[in-house]
């Protein structure tokens, strides 16, 4: 079984970055936000 590898466009990169600013660096609830892994976003 092949897992399926996820790219990520330039655009939703920036926009992690302005949540976790938001949420001033809590990439926990930012990573919630977004429906993605915590260990993802903060790669």
């Amino acid at each position: 079984m092949t897992k399926k590898i996820r790219t990520y466009s330039t655009e939703f990169k920036a926009e992690a970055v302005k949540k976790i600013a938001y949420n001033n660096g809590n990439i926990s609830a930012s990573a919630r936000q977004l429906s993605i892994a915590m260990q993802k976003l903060s790669n």
